[in-house]
């Protein structure tokens, strides 16, 4: 059971990880590929917009066409587009494999969650499962700053793609040999097309929009236009899931308060969080003057944070409740938040990176594996693909929104200006408005979530094998 988790995990892994490796290297892409500023952006949206925008589709994949086939199918692409992008000698060639990577992602993250679920028994195992799935996967965007610092000044930028082949060649082989088949044998053979044409559609042209904002303002109607349109899509899709015969999103789950309201609490915690590996890259590159290597380094505390977080959020959750613990989670998160924003340009490491880091990165890993767990209970296999795609989704729209907005709040503050002090003043502003932003998100776990019933004490660290 163990040899399927740790498949599981490491396709989680490689697919968070892509998410921000390619931060710290950015600089290298522009100069060896020739993009522009413009470009760069794209080289992360294409990622984030594609992954999140399909990964409803791919999670009712996992249910109707089974899950390991959908994980081999997955994996097999973002594998593929890796190799691509790593040997891109054109702009458009790394935004395409970036665009493939997302779509594999979209394709893979789903059935990760829905293969730990299936594969192990409720209880103790299954919560062990889940936190190992939190940990390794918040450890894949924790590490994403090292590893794309160790790869770029050791290497060159094209490892911090090319390093997924062997790995993911590896994890297909493990997943081929011993990951059981499953799906759901009542969802039929087809999928709602349209309806996963609306909601891709409609999430990447309003993540577009607001991604546009930073440049344009909120008031441009190159801004206003897409906003509107991505909402009309979103409505649109609304309705043909409520007329579908077989729709991608049953309505009636979203009726399930522990499905709606987890999925609420991702989206803002993420919107609110996925800043943090962003802007302290920045910070350290830009203001505190590291080079790559040395920035990479720098999130070494808050990935071994972040996963102790996880690792430890079961203990708790078995003595407090999910709903305390992600509450817990949360409140650690803002007051990491806060501290971050007091950074300036004759910080030191220590105390406006390490310290508010470590925080933050501790409350993001305590508050994923309560709400994910939450998110799972109650539900049946025949939908766990499904749930599993909403609360990946709603993690990764809500960082990629977040992010837009924080941006956006980072650039009116900053200006045209460029000086050390401008950006720490900007980036600081982020962070204050991120705090604000969790507290919302701790009044939704505190007045909607459910709590649920208390998890069983996980065994002791000694004894994992049995």
């Amino acid at each position: 059971m163990w040899v399927v988790v740790l498949a599981a995990c490491a396709g989680q892994f490689l697919v968070v990880l892509d998410v921000s490796v390619v931060n710290v290297a950015l600089p290298s892409m522009r100069t060896a590929l020739g993009m522009d500023a413009a470009g760069l952006q794209w080289v992360l949206n294409g990622y984030t917009l594609t992954f999140a925008g399909l990964m409803l589709l791919g999670g009712r994949a996992a249910d109707i066409f089974g899950r390991k086939r959908t994980f081999l199918t997955g994996l097999a692409l973002f594998t593929a587009a890796s190799l691509f992008g790593g040997l891109a000698q054109e702009p458009w060639q790394l935004l395409a494999a970036r665009a493939l990577q997302g779509t594999g992602a979209a394709v893979l993250a789903p059935a990760t969650l829905t293969i730990l679920t299936t594969a192990t028994p409720p209880g103790r195992a299954r919560t062990r499962a889940i936190a190992t799935w939190s940990a390794v996967g918040a450890g894949g965007g924790a590490a994403g700053g090292l590893v794309g610092g160790v790869l770029t000044d050791a290497l060159s930028w094209r490892w911090v793609l090319l390093i997924n082949v062997p790995v993911g060649a590896l994890v297909l082989l493990a997943a081929a040999v011993w990951v059981t088949e499953r799906r759901d044998a009542t969802a039929g053979r087809r999928l709602d097309l349209p309806g996963a044409l609306l909601v891709t559609l409609g999430l990447s042209t309003l993540a577009w929009a607001i991604v546009r904002t930073e440049a344009a303002g909120w008031a441009a109607p190159s801004v206003l236009w897409p906003l509107a349109a991505g909402l009309a899509m979103l409505g649109a899709f609304v309705a043909v899931e409520a007329r579908a015969r077989a729709p991608l999103v049953p309505l009636r789950l979203l009726r399930n308060r522990a499905v709606s309201a987890s999925n609420g609490a991702m989206f803002i915690f993420g919107g609110a969080l996925f800043c943090m590996w962003y802007f302290v890259s920045l910070y350290m590159q830009n203001v505190l003057h590291y080079t790559p290597l040395q920035a990479g380094l720098g999130f070494i505390p808050q990935s071994l944070s972040i996963v102790i977080g996880s690792k430890g959020a079961p203990w708790l959750m078995a003595r407090l409740g999910a709903r305390t613990v992600a509450l817990c989670g949360v409140a650690v998160a803002a007051a990491g938040c806060l501290w971050q924003s007091g950074m300036h340009a004759g910080g030191g490491f220590l105390e406006t990176v390490t310290g508010p880091g470590v925080l933050m990165a501790l409350g993001s890993g305590m508050a994923g594996t309560p709400l994910a767990s939450v998110a799972m209970s109650g539900v049946p296999h025949s939908e766990a693909g499904l749930v599993s795609g909403l609360f990946n989704t709603a993690r990764t729209m809500g960082g990629s929104l977040g992010l837009a907005v924080l941006s956006t709040v980072a650039a009116a503050r900053i200006g045209d200006g460029d000086s050390p002090e401008t950006l720490a003043a900007g980036y600081g502003l982020a962070f204050r408005s991120a705090a604000l932003v969790l507290v919302v998100c701790a009044a939704l776990i505190l007045f909607v979530l459910p709590r649920p019933a208390r998890e069983v004490p996980p065994a002791p660290a000694l004894h994992e094998d049995g």
